[in-house]
């Protein structure tokens, strides 16, 4: 039976100081303003972009973890190697096209000389003079070169160089490939304006259907251009005294435009309704603002503090790789707040103009689409629990095979001349020699005996099981080390080589130099990704537990409910799970992978779970903030639970699936990417994006926020005197007398058609 709300409960309507508050007159004044606000943003954007070109940095990836036995190890060779050993090592491959590479000795010996001549060079081998440089057959030699720096950092003009000093070779009908370091300075610089005007002609078509007008869909377009536009000419300066990961600008792009539409359009959405009642362009603005800028706050927090708990791992590159997406997501929260206002002020009652089709707002009744939505999942609210959660449980279940480690250059297109020269080795010395240990066993005082202890040690290494290949362990100039190299059976992909590092690490080096009494380590490239992939994995748990904990008090504060901040965080963790299931099956198990441009399965690249957690995490946050903002704000209207639920279902489906459709084609879009790394944050992203709006949106939030009734608001007395007060959604507007009947105003029969 259907009883009419107590009068005790009805909303209170009367005007409040909060109904004038920081947000509502910031509205008014961007909107009563707008040309000041639009020239103050023009001069930031102009400011930005100019201080980037003339003083912007560049980006790298460095993986450096000080303390651990791999950094130990290039330290010690840094502090007493000779120049074969010091510094940055990069490999440039030689092969022969016809017969083998000894006639060329002139033009190898003539290349090796002019390297030698290019600056940051510490030592050229040539391969011809250099035991093991050359293949059995003889059609393949590597030339290592040392670098003072990492030469992927080098400006691309220093390629010139490299290419003069081998053009002798090419001539002479040597084919040559760069390798390592030097490799990835030449690859094709990424370029992704093609997945942002993917995605910003996606968010065009998505809003135009939405809002139904030029006018109206333009406005959040704006907006998030301009504050992308910012942000990363911001983060080019943070560039330039920090350093970022390479894949720091992708994803900073994809974060800044997809959350700077989503912001941009709920304001905008709360605008247009708000306007219909008001009549009154300026105060609907700052209406808009008291109410959904306050939840735009709370989420653009919550995507930040996901970002920044990053920094938890104590790992820098992923921290920074954070602090660079969460720059953007805060710069894209600021746009929405000052610019989306003038923009309105500036617009007017002429929001609508330039109709495509009929504008459609948010529902001003009960038999709408998604209050019967709402209605049918309110009549069976276990049996969509249960059906959503086991969707969610398919899809996770790949995620349990999951194996971490780095995608290598083997994986890149072929027409990159790392990947043509990492085939090139795999063919002529085996997939291990693409993945070579350094072995360092650092004597000590004493160095007694090295020539016995370096018999020892090469038996040792040989005899471990896993290694193809050990050099004959040499002393440095000065006596400190035993200096060997040790090539795996097993490619740097393969789970084995992990296991032969640890081996090595914790048995062979342990066992061989106990009774010399000195310490061996394990370093090198291949070395230092798999201690970092390690390490990832060691840190995760801590960063599972930070962004956790710090968004349910989040939730906890903002809503008020200990079992809604619990619940969107148990959901959240579902949804997470569902799209690790995803990447691990494309990417992994290589089903579909081809249809992405990947040909053959590769590991989960290590930091890629942590960044996909932290991110998923902020963006399910972002919705949940949005669709529990206008439950709540029925809640407290009516005290209906139903109602709630169907209310605030109804007022934000429509935005929230315009929201998500565009998030997800910015996110898509970058599957276009040559980076394998980027195609799988890509496509993590993009598919939790589509679960969080569609799976756990529309049934698992309903379903549970209907089983648990009038639970969903319970809160200790003592707790919430002890918790701030942060109102996501503000007071509701006061309605005009003209106003038509609302959901979100006047007390109506409850979707399912029984009260709770």
């Amino acid at each position: 039976m259907t009883n009419a709300p107590e009068t005790s409960q009805q909303p209170d309507h009367r005007e409040t100081p909060a109904d004038v508050g920081r947000l509502h007159r910031l509205g008014r004044w961007c909107a009563r303003r707008p040309w000041w606000v639009i020239a103050a943003w023009l001069l930031v954007l102009l400011t930005a972009l100019g201080a980037d070109r003339a003083w912007g940095g560049s980006y790298d990836d460095d993986f450096a973890l000080p303390g651990t036995a791999v950094q130990t190890g290039a330290d010690l060779l840094d502090a007493h190697g000779s120049d074969t050993v010091r510094g940055i090592a990069s490999q440039i491959v030689l092969h022969a096209d016809t017969g083998s590479l000894y006639p060329h000795r002139d033009a190898v010996g003539t290349a090796a000389a002019g390297l030698k001549e290019l600056p940051e060079v510490i030592s050229v081998a040539d391969p011809l003079s250099t035991p093991g440089a050359v293949s059995a057959d003889g059609t393949t030699g590597i030339m290592t070169v040392r670098f003072t720096e990492n030469p992927s950092r080098f400006e691309t003009s220093y390629l010139q160089g490299i290419d003069d000093a081998v053009r002798g070779l090419r001539a002479d009908g040597v084919q040559v490939e760069y390798s390592g370091p030097l490799g990835q300075l030449a690859r094709p610089k990424a370029e992704d304006r093609l997945s942002e005007g993917i995605g910003l002609a996606t968010a065009v078509v998505v809003l135009l259907a939405g809002f139904g007008s030029l006018a109206a869909a333009g406005l959040p377009l704006l907006t998030a251009v301009v504050g992308l536009l910012s942000g990363m000419a911001l983060l080019g300066l943070l560039a330039a005294a920090f350093t970022f990961g390479n894949a720091a600008p992708t994803l900073a792009t994809m974060m800044g435009l997809g959350v700077g539409v989503d912001y941009a359009l709920f304001l905008i959405t709360r605008h247009r309704r708000l306007l219909r009642d008001l009549d009154d362009p300026v105060e609907a603005a700052g209406r808009a603002m008291a109410t959904s800028g306050r939840a735009v706050i709370v989420a653009a927090a919550t995507v930040a503090l996901a970002l920044g708990g990053l920094y938890a791992s104590g790992v820098t590159f992923i921290g920074t790789l954070g602090l660079a997406a969460g720059l953007t997501v805060l710069v894209a929260a600021v746009a929405a707040l000052t610019l989306s206002p003038a923009l309105l002020g500036v617009t007017g009652r002429r929001i609508d103009h330039w109709r495509v089709r009929t504008p459609v707002d948010e529902p001003s009744g009960t038999a709408d689409t998604w209050h019967r939505w709402a209605a049918t999942v309110g009549r069976r609210p276990w049996l969509f629990l249960a059906a959503g959660s086991l969707v969610l449980a398919m899809l996770a279940i790949p995620a349990a095979s999951m194996r971490l480690g780095h995608v290598d250059s083997g994986a890149n297109p072929t027409d990159y001349t790392d990947r043509r020269a990492y085939d090139l080795v795999a063919d002529g010395f085996g997939p291990g020699t693409n993945g070579q240990f350094t072995i360092v066993a650092h004597l000590g005082d004493k160095r007694t005996a090295p020539s016995a202890l370096s018999d020892s040690l090469h038996d040792a290494l040989t005899s471990t099981p896993g290694v193809a290949h050990v050099t004959t362990p040499v002393t440095s100039d000065d006596g400190a080390l035993l200096i060997a190299t040790v090539t795996p059976d097993t490619g740097p992909q393969e789970e084995a080589t992990s296991d032969l590092m640890h081996r090595l690490e914790e048995d062979t080096l342990p066992d061989a130099l106990s009774a010399a009494d000195a310490e061996g380590y394990v370093t090198g490239v291949t070395a230092a990704q798999l201690a970092f992939r390690d390490v990832v994995v060691d840190r995760l748990p801590v960063i599972v537990t930070v962004v956790v904990a710090a968004s349910f008090l989040l939730l906890l504060t903002v809503f008020r409910s200990l079992l809604v901040a619990l619940k969107a965080a148990l959901l959240n963790l579902l949804s997470i799970g569902a799209a690790y299931g995803v990447v691990v099956a494309v990417f992994q198990w290589g089903w579909g992978g081809g249809l992405f441009g990947v040909d053959e399965p590769v590991p989960v690249e290590s930091y890629v779970p942590m960044m996909m957690f932290a991110i998923v995490f902020g963006l399910s946050m972002d919705y949940e903030v949005f669709l529990l903002s206008r439950i709540r704000e029925a809640w407290l209207h009516t005290k209906d639970n139903h109602l709630s639920v169907a209310t605030g279902l109804a007022g934000t489906a429509r935005v929230i699936t315009c929201a998500a459709l565009i998030m997800t084609s910015v996110f898509l879009a970058f599957l276009l990417s040559t980076n394998v790394v980027i195609k799988m944050l890509a496509l993590g992203l993009g598919v939790s994006v589509v679960i969080d709006a569609t799976v756990v949106r529309l049934v698992l939030v309903p379903s549970t926020m209907y089983l648990l009734g009038r639970a969903n608001w319970w809160l200790p007395r003592r707790l919430d005197r002890l918790l701030p007060h942060l109102d996501p959604e503000g007071p509701t507007p006061r309605p005009t007398p003209t106003a038509s009947p609302d959901v979100d105003t006047v007390p109506v029969q409850a979707a399912s058609g029984e009260r709770r």
